[in-house]
């Protein structure tokens, strides 16, 4: 599978990301929105973070110019008719994703490989809404995309080891460095990273130490770059309860399911940086 133009759908934080490195990469992208509005206010968000970087000097002017030229916004599905791979960075809803899906395989060539940015849904139950379950694999980049290196691939049981093998090369041509990972909610990052979360905040309710402190031993004790509360709320509560009980639908373990303290934060609109206030005041 030889793929020399990307496809994105979606075109919010992740699927602008996601663009940004395909077309850097030197990828013809093609990033697809639901609406004009929308899909402005993706593409001038690209632009200033290409802005940002020429001005940190991490690229320069020329390299920028050759980006914007590379990258084609459009709401319309069919413009993605010729794109050899299509990375879905839609609403984690599987309803929504799947019925994504299903239109998009009516619009894109046969041969083409798809691919779902879904932090926490399984990717079978994606893959079997198409007619090329062969040729569909996970891609979950992380947030920042520009910035992390990290690519979880994800090969479901009817994935092909020519479709998977092409993923695992274009994570590498985006200057990514792939992971493999079976298909089970959370893959690899937010299996151990979800309970681990949910377990300070139940530490917090049982009183074993303060946001600041639980956060503080844990950046000094771990290494950690920063503390369970502080990315929390970096991630948004809303977020973390939302992918904590997709996982606990698919494991039934208690180490997955939201802890009180977390949903009444979010009942209560405390959803970390995103609404001003969480653990922390912004």
């Amino acid at each position: 599978m030889k793929i020399e133009k990307i496809g994105v759908l979606g075109c919010g934080l992740m699927g602008s990301g996601i663009a940004q490195v395909a077309a850097a990469a030197g990828f013809e992208t093609v990033i697809r929105e639901v609406s004009d509005d929308l899909l402005d206010r993706g593409l001038e968000r690209i632009n200033r973070s290409l802005e940002r970087a020429v001005e940190k000097g991490k690229l320069d002017e020329t390299q920028r110019e050759g980006t914007l030229a590379r990258l084609t916004g459009t709401v319309d599905l069919a413009a993605l008719h010729d794109c050899d791979l299509v990375i879905e960075a839609i609403v984690e809803n599987p309803d929504e994703k799947r019925k994504t899906f299903v239109a998009l395989d009516q619009e894109v060539q046969e041969k083409a490989l798809f691919a779902s940015n879904t932090s926490s849904l399984t990717i079978t139950q994606l893959a079997v809404a198409t007619t090329r379950p062969d040729r569909f694999v996970g891609l979950h980049f992380f947030n920042p995309v520009p910035a992390m290196k990290l690519v979880e691939v994800v090969r479901t049981l009817l994935t092909s080891d020519e479709a998977f093998a092409a993923a695992f090369d274009v994570c590498r041509r985006l200057g990514k460095q792939p992971v493999a990972c079976k298909d089970n909610s959370g893959f690899i990052v937010n299996r151990l990273l979800v309970p681990y979360l949910l377990d300070a905040v139940r530490g917090l309710e049982e009183g074993i130490g303060s946001v600041e402190d639980i956060d503080l031993a844990m950046r000094l004790g771990t290494g950690y770059p920063m503390g369970p509360f502080t990315l929390l709320d970096m991630v948004g509560l809303d977020t973390t309860v939302f992918i904590a009980d997709i996982m606990f639908e698919e494991y039934r373990e208690k180490r997955f399911a939201p802890p009180p303290l977390l949903k009444q934060m979010v009942q209560a609109g405390r959803l970390g940086r995103k609404s001003g206030r969480g653990f922390y005041e912004y």
